[in-house]
């Protein structure tokens, strides 16, 4: 077992007492990070899905749909904002389960493999404002990329459920 640093845990154990005596904290904090969750991930797996149906649809009418998927991103980065604000709250409440955890740092390697994805996708849409054909690689990277996040989302959330049940 690898033990945080001992000046990490006495600095947070402020936060770390509060927070185990304080149903409304964490009552707050657990409804910030799921709240954020269901709008981050509920906006993305949406935007992901219209994705793949607009590829399925000739070139001409997946214009709306761009604009559709890039109109959701503030949703999806205020989402994340406030996962990962909330996502510091729960760590630092109890920071020696968390720094030890398998589970843990293979869930926010997968949050960073996530934000790269969205990183992709946002290129792959000012590459396609450059070239919208049929044949241009933006769709086929938007394609990719949805797959991709669907399939984080989930991990990420199933990993957020395992840290609960096996930490």
């Amino acid at each position: 077992m690898i033990s945080p640093p001992s000046a990490l845990v006495d600095l947070l154990k402020p936060w770390s007492d509060y927070y185990g005596h304080s149903k409304l904290a964490e009552t707050i904090v657990t409804f910030v990070h799921v709240g954020g969750l269901l709008l981050a991930g509920g906006v993305a797996v949406a935007a992901d899905r219209a994705t793949l149906r607009a590829l399925a649809r000739p070139v001409e009418h997946r214009a709306a749909h761009r604009e559709e998927l890039s109109a959701s991103h503030r949703a999806v980065l205020t989402g994340l904002t406030l996962i990962v604000l909330s996502g510091i709250a729960l760590v630092a409440s109890d920071i020696e389960t968390f720094w030890d955890s398998p589970i843990y740092w293979t869930k926010m390697a997968l949050v960073v493999a996530l934000l790269g994805n969205g990183a992709m996708i946002t290129r792959a849409e000012a590459a396609l404002d450059r070239d919208d054909s049929h044949a241009a690689p933006g769709w086929r990277t938007l394609r990719r990329t949805s797959v991709t996040s669907l399939g984080l989302w989930f991990l990420i959330t199933a990993l957020g459920i395992a840290l609960v049940n096996f930490s």
